[in-house]
């Protein structure tokens, strides 16, 4: 009886033995593969995204850009008092753009701005108006002018010519202005090429580590998180995030130790009368209190009388 228990616990063992090629998930925590296959396929999405493959299908079309270069003005009035310091804004659409103030521009200001803004469907013309900036009143609207956009520049050619300005002096009375067009069909934000070389080595890099089967936090933690936030509907940017560096604590500087107060010498009766006989002709009552205002310090009371019997 007694040898048929050890045998029985034998082929209990034998039965739980795993004999054979190991599975992969052996000895592995559970969970941990689903995780790094989860970043994986992450990883990837987001580099089928950034090389234009997998663009969302939803969204505004496809916006055109104009640029606009505001090169100078010729006025035929200077509506400052000593002078005028012009500056122009330009709305396109909805959207209000402003350049430099030219000092002491006066008549013949120059600015050679050059403004770049999307041009929504259905917009054929700006505004643009001259304003002369003043230091202590509203800023004086001088001249404006509502200019249509050339067709040549909407096909593409780069149009430079003077357009009259309307003011007090009349319509197309107030002077000229000088702009150079330029006008983009096919305007979309691309992702900068290190961005995709960076998530490109991202796919690679976990792809490494499931090779290695180094998995687990170790195999993503060395690689910087990626945020992917929207553009103006035309695709998806992704701009590396670093975790925050936790600083180190900041201590208080301590505050200043006061200055060691003189020490507090007694007055003797001895160092009084020699006092009084170097200084005969002072009050003996001063010459006690000055000593006792003195702390005792026999040098800085003489220095005191010194300075009373002068």
């Amino acid at each position: 009886m007694t040898s048929t228990i050890p045998d029985d616990r034998n082929e209990e063992r034998r039965r739980r033995v795993l004999l054979g090629p190991l599975p992969a998930g052996f000895l592995r925590a559970d969970g941990t593969t689903e995780n790094v296959d989860a970043d994986y396929q992450a990883a990837l999405a987001l580099q089928q995204q950034l090389s234009g493959s997998a663009m969302p299908p939803a969204g505004p079309p496809l916006t055109a850009r104009l640029s606009i270069t505001i090169v100078q003005a010729k006025l035929v009035k200077n509506y400052g008092l000593t002078r005028m310091d012009p500056y122009v804004r330009l709305r396109v659409g909805h959207c209000i753009y402003e350049t430099h103030t030219d000092p002491s521009g006066g008549k013949t200001p120059r600015w050679n701005k050059v403004i770049h803004c999307l041009l929504p469907p259905g917009v054929n013309s700006v505004y643009l108006e001259i304003f002369d900036e003043c230091s202590f009143t509203m800023d004086e609207l001088i001249a404006w002018a509502h200019i249509t956009i050339p067709p040549a520049v909407l096909n593409g050619e780069t149009h430079e010519d003077w357009y009259p300005l309307n003011g007090k002096q009349g319509d197309g009375a107030e002077g000229m202005i000088n702009l150079v067009l330029s006008y983009s069909k096919k305007y979309r934000f691309r992702p900068k090429s290190n961005t995709l070389a960076a998530a490109i080595d991202l796919v690679r890099g976990l792809k490494n580590k499931i090779d290695q089967k180094q998995v687990g936090p170790a195999a993503v933690s060395t690689f910087p998180p990626v945020l992917v936030v929207p553009s103006t509907g035309m695709g998806y940017a992704a701009m590396p995030m670093y975790p925050h560096v936790a600083q180190p604590p900041h201590h208080a500087p301590a505050p200043p130790q006061p200055m060691p107060q003189p020490q507090h010498q007694p007055v003797t009766p001895e160092q009084l009368q020699q006092i009084e006989e170097m200084f005969p002709s002072i009050d003996k009552e001063v010459i006690k209190s000055v000593l006792e205002a003195n702390r005792g310090n026999k040098d800085a009371t003489i220095n005191s009388l010194l300075q009373m019997s002068e």
